[in-house]
């Protein structure tokens, strides 16, 4: 595959990723699928407030999804100027990734804020009843009915912070892709050109013609030819 066509490759998935991102964040704000937490002081979950799948995952994903998608496009030189651009907008989306996957992680480990209640404290009050569990009330379920309200608040969190985490995780790995194939698309181009020819396998022929070469030069010095005596020399 071509660094043009691979460009492409990565932009696509991306554009779904980022949209994912965005919408599970908006969705954060609204547990049980209500306005009035949002409305409310202290009753969202403060790891939502970062906007990291809004900004990190989504803003900072999608704008070099874009650039990333337009240099797969036939362009004058090959657009190896768009292709090194694409190296600082892929490094740009990893830092993205990387800010949505540590807010995802963080409201995962603490959980969610809720109106909650338990033995050791009996007295119903709102506040974050997992945060100095790290995160070991993800496999107590028991644990989740100390949240009364919102209904389901942990499934909720759970659910939308889970996918914030592998979408994160996914860009991660696609914008440091990126990163590389930009690299080889300042030397190689899009393979696309206005000719229609593929320098990437011009370049490719070039340095296979230069090996084989190479080894042939080796062989022949290798070769041992029989000595040719005097009288043989003479004779001739």
């Amino acid at each position: 595959m071509c660094t043009g066509a691979c460009s492409k490759f990565i932009a696509i998935p991306l554009y779904i990723l980022a949209l994912v991102s965005m919408i599970c964040n908006i969705i954060l704000f609204f547990p049980d699928f209500d306005t009035k937490y949002a409305a409310a002081e202290g009753q969202i979950t403060e790891e939502v407030k970062y906007m990291g799948g809004f900004i990190g995952g989504g803003i900072m994903v999608l704008i070099p999804a874009i650039h990333i998608h337009l240099t797969s496009a036939k362009n004058c030189c090959a657009n190896r100027c768009g292709m090194f651009l694409s190296i600082g907008f892929a490094a740009a989306g990893v830092l993205g990734a990387v800010y949505s996957l540590s807010a995802a992680a963080l409201g995962l480990s603490n959980g969610p804020t809720c109106f909650w209640s338990n033995i050791l404290s009996p007295i119903p009050k709102w506040g974050t009843p997992f945060a100095n569990s790290s995160g070991s009330y993800l496999s107590d379920k028991d644990q989740w009915s100390w949240c009364r309200v919102p209904e389901n608040v942990v499934e909720f969190n759970v659910g939308l912070f889970s996918t914030l985490l592998v979408a994160a995780c996914l860009e991660l790995v696609l914008c440091a892709i990126q990163m590389v194939n930009g690299l080889f698309g300042c030397i190689c181009g899009t393979c696309e050109t206005l000719f229609g020819t593929d320098p990437c396998k011009n370049h490719l022929h070039f340095i296979l013609f230069l090996y084989f070469s190479m080894k042939m030069r080796v062989m022949i010095q290798k070769v041992s030819f029989p000595p040719i005596s005097r009288s043989q020399y003479q004779a001739k």
